[in-house]
C-alpha cells in the first residue's frame, strides 16, 4: 500500500484532497498519519498489506489484549501481538466470588492500568483487578437509548455497576443512577469514572451490597448479574406499576420471574434480549420486566 506523510492536525484539512486513496484507512504513528494514495499519485512511501488475523477472539480494553476461555497457547499471543502491537496480552481464567474479582496471567509485555475509551466515554481501570464488560457494550447503548427514550430524569438503580460500565452511558443519556457497588477497588474506579465524565451530579455512588442500599422507589432497575434472579424478591420493594427491572441471566428465567412478580401483587410483560453466547448451546440474555 502506497502512502503519504502528513503531519496528524492537518488531516481535517486535507479530507477533500482527490489524492487520497478513499477504499482504505490512514494510520497514525506518533504525530504522523500515514494516508494511502491513489495509483499514479506521488507517495511517501510503501509499506506491506497488514496480514488478516484469524487466530482466536480477544477484546482490547485500552491498549491490553485481553482473552477469555482456554489458556491461549504462544503461537496465539504472538499473532495477537503482530496484528495489533498491544502494550501486554492478557489471560482472564475466571471472576471469583461476589466481588467479581478477574484471576489473571499476564502472557505477554505488561498489564496494568488503562484509559480505555468507549462511545464517547472514558473508562479508568486496571484489567487485572477489576472486571470490565467489554462485550455487552451493545447492551450498554440499548440501555442508554432507553433512558433517552423514556421519562426525563428517570431514577435507576444500578445494582452492579462495577466500574461503571451500565452507570455511565445512563446518566450520560439524561438518567438518575443510583450505583452501587460491593467490591471497593471497582468502586474507585466507578467514583473516578463519574468524575472523568463529569456526571457528578446525575450519579448517587455506594460501597456495599445492593440488598442493603436501595432506597424508595426506582423508575428502572438493572440486575447485571448472572445470579440476579435470586436477588428478584428485593427488589419488587423498591419498585411500582411503570418500572422495568432488566434481569440478566444465562439462559431464559421467565418463569421465575413470572413467580416473584405475581408473588409481589404485580403482573409483568417480559420482552428477552440476547446479549452474547456465553458458552455452546447457551447465552447471556436480558429479561426486560415491565411492571403493571
Amino acid at each position: 500500500m502506497r502512502v503519504r506523510a502528513v503531519p496528524k492536525d492537518q488531516l481535517p484539512k486535507i479530507s477533500g484532497e482527490s489524492w487520497i486513496d478513499r477504499n482504505r484507512s490512514p494510520y497514525a504513528e506518533g504525530e504522523t498519519a500515514w494516508v494511502p494514495v491513489r495509483d499514479g499519485e506521488p507517495y511517501t512511501r510503501e509499506i506491506p498489506e497488514r496480514c488478516r488475523y484469524a487466530g482466536r477472539g480477544f477484546v482490547m480494553i485500552g491498549n491490553v489484549a485481553v482473552c477469555h476461555g482456554k489458556r491461549p497457547p504462544q503461537k496465539e499471543v504472538d499473532e495477537i501481538v503482530s496484528f495489533r502491537h498491544p502494550d501486554g496480552v492478557l489471560w482472564i481464567d475466571a471472576l471469583e466470588d461476589a466481588t467479581r474479582t478477574p484471576k489473571t496471567e499476564v502472557l505477554w509485555g505488561t498489564a496494568g492500568e488503562v484509559c480505555h475509551r468507549e462511545s464517547g466515554y472514558v473508562y479508568f481501570l486496571n484489567p487485572r483487578t477489576v472486571m470490565f464488560a467489554q462485550g455487552n457494550r451493545n447492551e450498554k447503548m440499548r440501555m442508554a437509548r432507553l433512558v433517552r427514550d423514556g421519562q426525563t430524569g428517570a431514577r435507576v438503580a444500578d445494582m452492579f455497576a462495577g466500574i461503571g460500565y451500565f452507570t455511565i452511558p445512563m446518566a450520560g443519556s439524561g438518567a438518575s443512577v443510583h450505583a452501587m457497588e460491593i467490591n471497593p477497588v471497582a468502586f474507585g474506579y466507578l467514583t473516578r469514572n463519574i468524575e472523568e465524565n463529569h456526571l457528578s451530579v446525575q450519579v448517587q455512588p455506594a460501597l456495599g451490597d445492593c440488598r442493603d442500599l436501595m432506597t424508595g422507589e426506582y423508575d428502572r432497575v438493572v440486575m447485571g448479574h448472572f445470579d440476579a434472579i435470586c436477588m428478584l424478591p428485593k427488589v419488587m420493594k423498591h419498585v411500582h406499576p411503570g418500572s422495568v427491572i432488566h434481569v440478566h441471566s444465562i439462559g431464559a428465567v421467565e418463569n421465575e420471574i413470572k413467580t416473584v412478580i405475581e408473588g409481589a401483587g404485580f403482573s409483568a410483560t417480559i420482552e428477552v434480549h440476547k446479549v452474547k453466547k456465553y458458552r455452546p448451546h447457551e447465552w447471556h440474555l436480558v429479561q426486560d420486566v415491565g411492571l403493571s
